[in-house]
């Protein structure tokens, strides 16, 4: 994961302050967290703790319900995002695609700048 990504999961905002960003009050924010629409975490005296990637949820959910669509809807499409996420990870690699990773690796490693003999069209 890169360091952005891990910092905006980091859960460090508590309720209060997630309501000041997104207009939301406490009782919509529970609600969406009952709809496991977000996840946050709990603090060790169970406070509930929230990333920046929860806010954006919160705040597309926001806008999502001011377009019109209702809670099922929203459901729906967080869902079918969830899905084709899986099955874009599932994917295994082929032998073809270890062989250009470690080959790049290596040239990395060594500052070397060859074409690689694994890409489809090599520079000639």
């Amino acid at each position: 994961m890169q360091e952005k990504e891990l910092r905006r999961s980091m859960s460090v905002f508590p309720i209060g302050t997630v309501m000041k960003l997104t207009d939301l009050t406490a009782r919509q924010i529970r609600y969406y967290e009952e709809q496991e629409l977000i996840y946050p975490e709990r603090s060790e005296g169970n406070r509930r703790m929230y990333s920046l990637n929860d806010i954006d949820v919160l705040l597309e959910i926001k806008d999502y319900l001011s377009e019109g669509l209702n809670m099922a809807g929203i459901k729906r499409l967080y869902r079918m995002k969830q899905e084709e996420k899986e099955i874009k990870t599932k994917q295994p690699l082929t032998d073809k695609d270890v062989r250009r990773i470690f080959y790049d690796e290596i040239l990395s490693q060594g500052g070397l700048s060859q074409s690689n003999p694994f890409q489809k069209n090599p520079r000639i």
